[in-house]
Parts: structure tokens; sequence; C-alpha cells
């Protein structure tokens, strides 16, 4: 591995727990204002089972004064880079909203452009990459976004109402706003690995209609399924998910649960 491959794996990949790395890996990708550390519960329950890294985008936590990306097509080829070390076995993806797209971006890079077996793609409280609303949270002021970031209920109250937490994550958030909200898919983008789209029903981002068009992305199986709850339904049913995670991708590569 050349130093900067290593240097670009460092940037982006975090693990949080130990694990046997021997056979599958779960790869997760956060959504807009998020960070790595938002799957470290998610971590915890896989490991040491399932290999789980999660993506750290630039300009929050660790990676703060870095400049935020405000655009998804680069977004996806920098992470694309800095995860082909990781492809050394089967890889399953996980993406919550923005993040959803952006392993749906990465999944195409993979099987276009490795000989990485994905097995499959969990799409969470995002509609399909085709399907557009008429969005400008990223063109609010900062009070703007805040109030976009209370109304989902993705960020801790605490973080919000500490100014000087803001004004360092603020513009972080607002680079993945600009890349999510000026997203558009290619025509005909699809992946051959199963897409199994996971939605709140009340989720006011994301409707079951719009969830359902994901099926048009995949020539693979799909799969829809549903939970009570808004955007961030996925933190009070941790256990099913993590169910799900492993029934759907521990088969695809011949394992058993151990």
């Amino acid at each position: 591995m050349s130093t900067m491959s290593s240097a670009r794996e460092e940037l982006w990949i975090r693990r949080f727990h130990a694990s046997k790395r021997d056979g599958f890996r779960l790869v997760c990708f956060p959504h807009a204002g998020g960070s790595a550390s938002f799957f470290f519960p998610l971590s915890k329950a896989l490991s040491p089972a399932l290999d789980v890294v999660a993506m750290q985008y630039p300009g929050r936590q660790d990676r703060r004064l870095e400049k935020g990306i405000d655009n998804i097509r680069d977004l996806a080829d920098d992470a694309f880079e800095a995860l082909k070390p990781q492809l050394d076995c089967p890889v399953a993806l996980f993406g919550h909203s923005m993040g959803a797209i952006l392993a749906f971006e990465v999944a195409r890079r993979i099987e276009r452009e490795t000989d990485a077996k994905v097995v499959g793609l969990f799409a969470s409280g995002r509609r399909a990459p085709s399907r557009y609303r008429d969005e400008n949270v990223h063109l609010r002021d900062d009070e703007g976004i805040v109030a976009e970031l209370k109304l989902m209920s993705g960020t801790d109250a605490a973080l919000l109402g500490d100014d000087e937490v803001l004004r360092m994550i603020l513009p972080a958030i607002r680079s993945d706003y600009t890349a999510i909200e000026n997203y558009r898919c290619e025509p005909g983008a699809t992946v051959t690995c199963p897409i199994t789209v996971l939605v709140g029903d009340s989720d006011p981002r994301t409707s079951l209609e719009e969830a359902a068009a994901w099926n048009n992305h995949t020539t693979g199986p799909f799969e829809l399924r549903t939970f009570p709850g808004g955007h961030f339904f996925l933190a009070h049913h941790q256990a099913e998910i993590i169910s799900l995670i492993r029934e759907r991708s521990i088969p695809a590569v011949g394992g058993k649960p151990r």
C-alpha cells in the first residue's frame, strides 16, 4: 500500500471495535452533519463477529480543520479511494439519509472499478436516488439550519445550544446539505447487489412511495422495511436492524452467525 493510500485510509476509516475480519465487512456512511461515531452502537453490537467500519467525512470531529466537501460525486470518489484497502473481503454498505445516497454511489464505483464483492446495500431514511424534492436548507442562515436539525432530531440538543460547538460544526453541515440537495443521479444508475431499504413510517423527508422507488436502482433483489418513527427511526429499533443486517449479509458470503 502506498503512503498516500495509507494516509487517505487513516483519514476516512474508523474502526471502533476489534473483530476477526475474516469474511465480511460492514461499511457505514453517516447522515448530513453526522460523523463516524454515530455508528458506534452498531459496531459495538455486531463486533467481534462482524468487522464494522464507519466513514469519517472531512469537516467534523478530528477532521474539523478540513474543509467540507460540498458535492456527492467528490465525496463518493474520495470515500471510494479510501475504502479500497478494505475491499479484501466481501462488503455490505449501510448509509443513513445522505449516507444512503453516498453508499449507493460508492457501491457503483466498487462494482464498476474493482472485483470486490458487494453483498448488499442498506439504504436507510432516504428516498431513491432518482427522486428529488425542491430543498434549500443549505441556503438558509445559521438559525435556519439549526431549526432543520432540531426538526430532524439527528443532532444532540446539547450541541445545538452550545454556540462554540455550533460555530465549529455548522460549516460541515452546510457543506453536507449543499452536496445532497444539489445531487442528481445519473439516469438509469443501478447496482447489481441486493438493496434493502429501511424507512420510518412518519419520516417527513421520505415517503413510502419515494423509498420504494429504490427498486429501480438495482438489478438484484429488493426489500422495503418500514419502522414506526420519523427520520431517525433507527435509533429506536437497533435490535431489529442489527438482526436484519445479520440475516441479509452473512448468508450472502456463505457464512453462519458466530
